[in-house]
């Protein structure tokens, strides 16, 4: 029987995709391990490979197609000795992805054909709920209702993450009491009436903003944020960098103040060990290394990749790392393990001008640190002068279930040490 090539999961919050370019053609004969397609995801291009081995019956996604649900048939394999005339009415007509309706009769199901990675298929449907024995007690123990969770485990199954990750909305309502009404966000048809007398322009959503809409609402409305400021004397940093940037010319490295930044957090992170730390659903993660990651802006969003174990490099490795991971974040050419994991981001708008600000955390992460411009200012010194100096603003954004005040004010407090005291740094 025909085999369908479903539309992968190539990232763990992809639900949909581009289907950017096909690599093979209706006839091609294929093994396991030769790539198909090149798919966009929310975050990246990257490559499909092949399962099984066999021949190209039908593409039935053309090139080019936005929105392709994760599952949804984009190919259609022949075993030997199949021919496309063997495909008959198992095998879908092309449609277009965002009005794909669900056919009239039922048809045999094909043979599904996995991905590296694949996501799994939905829960089955009745009144039966797939769970596992340890998800069921979680979810017992949460008071949530395992009905109102979508599983991730193989056909639907609903295994222990999916409990740990549940909101509270998912809690049995029976009894409850009726909630306080909330007003709605407004919705897109009433927001295109208000301006439908005013010339614009209708800009579709891509996979990463809508990634980024969903996470940062996430954050806003489930994480606790709390604010820690600090102002940095910058002059000692800035003259030792002009001092490390002329003997390292002749290497051609040029170490930025976000590479001093970078560095100043790593070595905080081993300074204040209890705020290396992650949000985990029903727990904390107390990470080892210092993964930091760094926000970088490209168009149409940002990725934060993560440099990992930071607190072992020096600034030149530092800096080498950085450049090449910004480069290719800006081609979105990034793996996935390359922008996940981190406890702390950091996020710096001050190239841009911009005095201070105040970041939203990324989750899971613990905190991030927002920062500004290094700005002349008139200060106090130590025998009561008024003198210039160059003033940066730091501003780290916690995430009160993970680190309290105190502790956070530890932190920054190591981050503002590490800054002033940059050759200590390289101890």
């Amino acid at each position: 029987m025909p085999t369908e090539i479903l539309m992968p999961a190539l990232s763990p919050t992809m639900e949909d995709g581009t289907l950017a370019k096909w690599l093979v053609k209706e006839g091609d004969t294929v093994q396991s391990g030769d790539l198909l397609a090149e798919i966009e995801t929310d975050k990246a291009v990257m490559e499909f490979e092949a399962v099984d081995e066999g021949v190209i019956g039908k593409l039935l996604v053309p090139e080019g197609s936005q929105g392709v649900k994760v599952n949804t048939p984009i190919a259609v394999l022949l075993a030997e000795g199949e021919n496309a005339e063997d495909m008959g009415k198992n095998a879908p007509a092309p449609a277009e992805p965002e009005t794909r309706t669900k056919e009239a009769e039922p048809r045999p199901e094909p043979k599904p054909v996995s991905a590296r990675p694949a996501r799994l298929a939905e829960p089955e449907k009745g009144d039966r709920i797939f769970a596992s024995p340890l998800a069921r007690r979680i979810a017992a123990d949460k008071g949530l209702d395992l009905a109102a969770i979508k599983g991730s485990g193989p056909r639907g199954r609903i295994v222990k993450a999916d409990v740990e990750v549940a909101r509270p909305d998912a809690a049995p309502t029976v009894g409850a009491k009726p909630a306080t009404p909330t007003l709605a966000p407004a919705s897109a048809e009433a927001v295109l009436k208000v301006y439908a007398d005013r010339p614009h322009e209708e800009i579709p959503l891509d996979g990463m903003r809508k990634t980024i809409a969903a996470r940062l609402t996430e954050a806003k409305q489930t994480i606790p944020h709390f604010y820690l400021r600090r102002e940095i004397l910058l002059d000692p940093l800035l003259d030792f960098r002009a001092e490390l940037n002329r003997q390292l010319a002749a290497r051609d490295i040029k170490i930025s103040v976000n590479d001093f930044i970078i560095k100043a957090c790593a070595l905080a992170l081993q300074q204040v060990p209890a705020a290396n730390a992650v949000w985990a659903g029903d727990r904390i993660l107390k990470l080892t290394p210092s993964d930091v990651a760094v926000a970088v802006a490209i168009e149409g969003g940002l990725f934060t990749p993560v440099l990992k174990d930071a607190e072992t490099k020096s600034l030149s490795q530092l800096s080498l790392e950085m450049k090449d991971l910004a480069a290719r974040a800006r081609d979105r050419k990034l793996a996935p393990h390359e922008y996940q994991g981190g406890s702390l981001a950091i996020s710096n708008l001050g190239m841009y001008g911009i005095d201070s600000f105040d970041a939203v955390i990324n989750p899971p992460h613990g905190a991030i640190l927002a920062v500004g411009a290094g700005v002349k200012k008139p200060v106090v010194t130590e025998n009561g002068d008024i003198a210039a100096a160059t003033i940066l603003s730091l501003t780290l954004s916690v995430d009160h279930r993970v680190i309290d005040g105190a502790l956070g004010a530890e932190l920054l407090a190591a981050i503002k040490g590490n800054l002033e005291n940059p050759m200590a740094m390289l101890a």
